[in-house]
């Protein structure tokens, strides 16, 4: 019974701490990329509130990029086959100060 915890061969064992597993609220997301990585920044804008600060940022390779993007599309997918089709609000584009913009 014991050898049933052991990861098996090319299976990872991936911890979730508790402090990471509360999540950080995000309603925007600014995406920028070089040649070598994307840079996701997760923002929480609130309402009559002028500056917001970037919650999260992660970064990835563009092979990991096109990965995600896979799997969020396939995700959505199965959200809108169980719960019907997502509704995209159109809202008013909104000027974003984000500093200098640069090049990795």
């Amino acid at each position: 019974m014991a050898d049933d915890n052991k990861p098996k061969k090319g299976q990872i064992n991936i911890e979730l701490d508790a402090d990471v597993a509360q999540g950080i609220y995000s309603n925007l997301a600014i995406i920028n990329h070089s040649q070598s990585e994307f840079v996701v920044d997760f923002v929480s804008i609130m309402p009559g509130v002028p500056k917001s600060k970037v919650k999260s940022r992660i970064v990835l390779t563009p092979q990991h990029a096109k990965r995600f993007l896979k799997a969020l599309n396939e995700n959505v997918s199965r959200f809108e086959k169980n719960h019907g089709p997502i509704k995209e609000n159109n809202q008013p584009q909104m000027p974003i100060n984000f500093g200098p913009t640069g090049e990795a």
